[in-house]
């Protein structure tokens, strides 16, 4: 008996298991398995990415579907195309031994009527996301009447998307469920919501600590200034040859710039976002996990639920507005027990930032220099060097050629064969980074002072700054963020200035409040700041800003709607 079995599965999925290579369940596994076989008892299961949860439900679904009844016995519901059509291969893998169970994907971008005419033929589990799952129950295409088991993967992401109505009216639709089963990362109040509305007395098992990032991912970052992002990435991805990562951007645009640029140098890379189709997008995939890509750039969005085993480095090409989407990207990295480094490319302003992360995760941030050119070109050599001696030389078809190769070089020093392999291997690398510049941002003792200031106090801030009223070079800005989006005025205070670009000199008197806030600001670029803030996301919320009133103390009124999230579907 292995120790699957031990948990209470039957020997075909036990052997089926082993037959992947996983011998020792992991700790979500281990704990909820046993709970879930039951197939009665309600189930919250909190643990990271990359932690094994897919068996985890999906085994004990497996044992609990019937084969004879060829009907929707079990639903997983989950946020993305990508992890719907993982969740469906890796349930293919487990029912190895149980050729009998048939699994079908449900998803935008995709044929409806080939899924339509797959659900038809009879399925026992469902795997789907939620907007293609509310049209085929719109469609009457798909019978919930007896599903027993609905597990909602990943729920707190399905949130962040905006899909609570959705995952409301599947709960609604499958009256007759035995039983739900939600795992999460995080447990925000939405998904608190969800367990108190929607299940009975829920088990709750947490692998790890709440919102606590991976124990094995080496949390690293680099300071430069804004104009030398692009050059840093470069220069890491260069210092770390053999990496095979995920860099992360917040926009469409970026992603697209880096990916051209990188490729245009040589890099085998591709950009996965938003507006590529289905097609597109699974093929940018497939070559991704079959390793033809060294590296993937992609967005928030369209990376929600990749799962790739291997992946050495995630970088943050800038570091996300919301702290929890950290986590989610760092844990593209480092899973199934490995190892593995997150990186992220910061301006000296937002060092308040990686404070914030380091308290959020636990974990401590390691702040490094950005290798010099120097440092690029040994580490790059000393790779390919390292290669070579472990290169396999068994193949016997060798020996034929080595007397004539041992002509050639009898006058050939070892020296000058490294010198020559060097030349011909590292020329572009060496005539690069031969005047490389210093990418690391050096503060002087005054900007160090200047920095101080940040962490003063209110009453000196006060006295410090100008007053809208004593200054005519001032006007007064209102913007709809204030402390209840989880603000104080340090963290306010830097987070208007690195989403404008601007320096901290430009600012006067900053009020501060629950639902909003009023900013003094320089007239010259008052423009530049609102162009920059007035109509970009914070959390899934619109951001507002405009000049305030000439008078400058009438408060305006709330817009309702700018206070909604704003849900992001997928394509039907």
């Amino acid at each position: 008996m292995n120790e699957f079995e031990g948990l209470g599965l039957n020997e075909n999925l036990a052997k089926a298991v082993t037959d992947l290579g996983f011998t020792t369940p992991t700790p979500i596994q281990e704990k909820a398995i046993p709970i879930l076989l039951a197939g009665t008892t309600d189930f919250v299961g909190l643990a990271q990415t990359g932690t094994g949860k897919t068996a985890a439900f999906g085994l004990p679904l497996l044992q609990l579907t019937n084969p004879s009844h060829k009907y929707p016995q079990a639903l997983i519901v989950c946020p993305t195309r990508e992890l719907c059509l993982q969740i469906c291969n890796d349930i293919q893998d487990y029912k190895k031994y149980s050729n009998n169970i048939i699994a079908e994907p449900v998803y935008g971008g995709a044929s409806i009527v080939m899924q339509i005419r797959a659900l038809k033929k009879g399925v026992h589990i469902v795997v789907a996301t939620p907007g293609r799952l509310i049209d085929m129950i719109e469609r009457k295409a798909i019978d919930l009447e007896k599903v027993k088991y609905v597990v909602l993967d990943e729920a707190d992401e399905m949130l962040n998307m905006g899909f609570r109505e959705d995952i409301d009216f599947v709960l609604k639709n499958t009256v007759n469920r035995e039983s739900t089963w939600l795992f999460s990362a995080t447990m925000p109040p939405e998904v608190k919501a969800i367990s108190k509305n929607f299940m009975h007395h829920p088990q709750e098992i947490t692998v790890g600590k709440k919102n606590t990032a991976n124990v094995n991912i080496d949390h690293q970052y680099f300071i430069t200034p804004a104009h030398s992002r692009f050059e840093t990435l470069k220069r890491l991805v260069d210092f770390n040859p053999g990496m095979y990562g995920i860099i992360f951007t917040r926009t469409k645009l970026d992603a697209q710039n880096i990916s051209e640029k990188l490729s245009k140098e040589g890099y085998d890379v591709e950009a996965l976002h938003g507006d590529l189709t289905q097609q597109q997008r699974d093929r940018v995939m497939q070559r991704f996990r079959n390793k033809d890509l060294q590296i993937l750039i992609a967005t928030d969005v369209a990376a929600r639920g990749i799962d790739v085993e291997g992946i050495t480095h995630v970088i943050n090409f800038e570091l996300p507005d919301d702290m929890e989407v950290y986590t989610h990207r760092s844990g593209r990295t480092a899973r199934a027990g490995k190892s593995g480094i997150c990186i992220s490319i910061c301006h000296s302003r937002e060092s308040f930032k990686i404070r914030q992360l380091e308290k959020m995760v636990n974990a401590k941030f390691h702040k490094l220099d950005i290798p010099s050119g120097k440092d690029v070109c040994r580490k790059q050599f000393f790779y390919f060097i390292d290669k070579l001696i472990s290169a396999d030389i068994s193949n016997g078809a060798y020996e034929t050629y080595m007397p004539d190769l041992q002509k050639k070089f009898t006058d050939i020093s070892k020296e000058e064969v490294l010198k020559r392999v060097a030349a011909l291997e590292f020329n572009h690398f060496l005539k690069y980074y031969e005047n490389a510049e210093d990418l690391n941002t050096r503060q002087d003792s005054r900007e160090r002072r200047s920095n101080d200031n940040f962490n003063r106090s209110d009453t000196h801030e006060r006295r410090e700054r100008p007053t809208y009223q004593n200054n005519s070079g001032f006007t007064k800005l209102f913007i709809n963020l204030g402390t209840k989006d989880g603000f104080y005025k340090a963290s306010f205070l830097q987070y208007i200035l690195d989403e404008s670009n601007l320096k901290k000199e430009v600012l006067g008197r900053i009020d501060l409040r629950d639902m909003n806030a009023w900013v003094e600001v320089d007239r010259s670029v008052a423009g530049k700041m609102i162009k920059s803030l007035d109509g970009r996301l914070h959390n899934g919320r619109l951001i507002r800003m405009n000049e305030a009133d000439g008078g400058g103390n009438r408060k305006p009124q709330r817009d309702r709607d700018t206070r909604k999230r704003i849900p992001v579907r997928e394509k039907r």
